[in-house]
């Protein structure tokens, strides 16, 4: 088990926290009160992010043209240091930049803080902001502890200061995770935040609005805007800088159920080319959090997160490559919805893979059926498609993978997901399956962190899943304040290899524990 170095709490709760708090952007009252008065200042935080045994990369924002500097040492006094020259912060990147670490010390505790200076004069700097991040440990018997969930500021639920802000992610850090997997819809571009919401029981949940979330998102800036608004949040900037994050986009990056070559028909957009918001949307979305992308297209999403021996990370990209969302009954179906080359590089890495665990970070569910019916028509938004039978349309992609799963042998590989606003576990079991060529396996999902909660999908019988457990409410669009919001937790045991995963509530109450044993194909 990944054990807290004994001044980690110490830190978090004194000078990262006081850190952490300074950073709030003027627009809430809360500058620097030593800032330094004409130079460089980093208002949104810092965030760390896919972070292997000896790398990392670091995330900052600055308020004007800035040149990136990071120093790290072994601990919080800085006493010895290594300096680390990042690029170049401009208008061309919204004034954002990642500076990739790298020959760090495997399962140890790096301090950083990160330094703004002049472009043209780099003694001037601003005040440093600080952070900290465990390296992946080389050594199986450490263990690996990290958390996954999705949806943050969804069907309208804000920042809500009354509420405490978006709380979860206190919950969480208590918890002292190795990482953070957002399964996607980190914002949402398509649905503008109001400054109240009338609750059922007549009280009034109040948002922090911003200019760039009172429309959906078209343009780049209203896009950048998008991402800027959670960071307003204290406990996400505390969050960011003390837990590295694994990302991945789902559909409310750009708008609800988008694929690419869509034509627009809803009224409040004045671009109706998808794909044209999607560009927009994939490069704040690059902006805008640290991700490792060395010899991938600019923006690519999908990526092994190599996480030491007992974890790899296979993190989808379920939006970029999909066909159009249809009725989902073609009897062939080659582009599916990760897309022919994707699937390939899945199968590739994961037969690659020796890690003990595979953890498939999938943004949309196998076997829950989720509609879209957006345009009137009884189309499929994810892979299920509600018929028990023989897999078709995307369902075909799906059975081709567990099936190469199967017969190349593949061991421990475990489904992460969120994206349906509520939280449970399905076992896939062939002996229950319309398709029985495959290994069983565990789904789980978790989420939302902040945005509406929404009754349990109905399951599609053709991989033969049993949902286990469920936690939902009866109606749709349950704000934070009436709860039904979730993340999960895995722990990998050092010693026995064993998995645990954990579903819990916003507030970190166990709901339900799954523990499941290694060196299985499929689980």
């Amino acid at each position: 088990m990944s054990l807290p170095l004994p001044d980690r709490r110490g830190v978090l709760r004194g000078s990262l926290a006081a850190s952490a708090a300074l950073t709030l952007p003027t627009a809430l009252g809360s500058a620097p009160a030593f800032a330094r008065s004409g130079r460089p200042r980093a208002g949104w935080g810092v965030q760390t992010g896919d972070v292997t045994t000896d790398s990392g990369l670091v995330w900052v924002r600055s308020d004007r043209p800035a040149r990136m500097m990071v120093e790290t040492s072994a601990t919080e006094s800085f006493r010895r240091t290594r300096r680390w020259h990042g690029p170049l912060l401009g208008a061309g990147t919204d004034f954002t930049g990642t500076t990739r670490l790298h020959g760090l010390p495997s399962g140890e505790q790096i301090h950083y803080r990160v330094l703004l200076a002049d472009p043209d004069d780099l003694r001037r700097t601003g005040e440093p902001v600080g952070g900290t991040f465990r390296t992946a440990s080389a050594r199986r018997r450490d263990g690996v502890r990290f958390l996954w969930s999705g949806d943050l500021a969804g069907q309208g639920w804000g920042i809500n200061p009354d509420f405490g802000g978006y709380r979860v992610y206190d919950a969480m850090a208590r918890l002292d995770p190795d990482f953070f997997l957002c399964s996607g819809d980190n914002i949402y571009a398509d649905g503008p935040i109001p400054s109240s919401v009338t609750l059922p029981d007549g009280r009034v949940w109040r948002n922090v609005t911003t200019e760039e979330k009172s429309k959906v998102a078209e343009t780049l800036t209203e896009f950048r805007g998008n991402f800027r608004y959670n960071l307003l949040d204290a406990n996400l900037r505390r969050f960011n800088a003390q837990v590295p994050s694994v990302v991945q986009w789902d559909d409310h990056e750009v708008l609800n159920n988008w694929y690419p070559g869509e034509i627009l028909t809803d009224a409040r957009y004045t671009e109706r080319n998808v794909d044209v918001l999607a560009a927009r949307a994939r490069r704040a979305f690059s902006e805008y959090f640290p991700m490792a992308t060395p010899r991938r297209p600019a923006g690519r999403v999908h990526r092994v997160i190599n996480h030491g021996p007992l974890l790899d990370v296979f993190v989808l990209d379920m939006r970029s490559y999909r066909n159009a969302n249809s009725p989902g009954d073609q009897p062939t179906d080659p582009q599916g919805i990760l897309g022919a080359e994707q699937l390939a590089w899945l199968e590739r890495e994961l037969f690659r893979s020796r890690a003990v665990w595979k953890v498939i970070a999938s943004d949309m569910p196998l076997g829950l059926v989720v509609p879209d019916t957006g345009d009137g028509r009884p189309d499929i938004e994810a892979v299920a498609q509600g018929d028990p039978g023989a897999p078709l349309g995307r369902e075909l992609q799906i059975a081709e993978l567990l099936r190469f799963i199967k017969h190349r042998r593949i061991t421990g590989t475990v489904w992460l997901t969120a994206d349906v606003h509520h939280t449970s576990a399905q076992h896939y079991q062939p002996s229950r399956a319309a398709f029985s060529d495959f290994e069983p396996f565990w789904e789980f999902v978790s989420g939302p962190l902040n945005a509406g909660a929404f009754p349990a999908n109905a399951l599609d019988g053709t991989f033969g899943p049993e949902r286990v457990f469920v936690k939902a409410p009866a109606v749709s669009n349950v704000g934070p304040a009436g709860g039904y919001q979730f993340f999960g937790e895995v722990d990998i045991d050092g010693g026995s290899g064993e998995l645990t995963v954990r579903l819990r509530e916003s507030d970190g109450t166990v709901l339900f524990t799954k523990v499941l044993q290694p060196g299985r194909v499929g689980q």
